[in-house]
């Protein structure tokens, strides 16, 4: 199986999403939560993201992704760690994204997570905003 096409699996979570959430966002556990803010879809992360947590994250990217044209910003400021099981759901989600018209950005001022993202080859396909647009911070 290809890179892209491992992007693409199906995970557990994928269906259930498709399901339960299209015109409501999941609700917020302690991993994640989805807003709106203005045009956009925010999906606030806290804390760590790994293997043991990364279906509550995307249960949140799944439904969030689903819209056509979405326009989805992942909120990583409250992270603590964040490994390459993150990293998978972010792909998949940006495909999913980009599959529908949508696209798929990060929002973060962490050095460490544009240290990942370029360290893993994403830095190109993940552009990272400082905070999210329209907001004061």
């Amino acid at each position: 199986m290809t890179p892209d096409a491992d992007d693409r699996a199906p995970r557990p979570t994928e269906g259930l999403a498709a399901d339960l959430f299209r015109s409501t966002p999941p609700a917020a556990n302690d991993h994640a939560r989805t807003r709106r803010c203005g045009a956009f879809t925010v999906v606030e992360v806290t804390g760590e993201i790994d293997l043991a947590t990364e279906v509550f994250l995307a249960e949140h990217l799944n439904a969030a992704t689903l819209r056509p044209e979405a326009d989805v910003l992942v909120d990583l400021r409250r992270v603590t760690f964040f490994d390459c099981s993150g990293l998978r759901v972010l792909c998949r989600a940006e495909t999913r994204a980009r599959d529908h018209g949508g696209r798929l950005r990060i929002v973060s001022d962490a050095p460490r997570i544009r240290r990942l993202l370029r360290g893993a080859g994403l830095l190109d396909r993940f552009p990272i905003l400082p905070g999210i647009p329209g907001e004061d911070g």
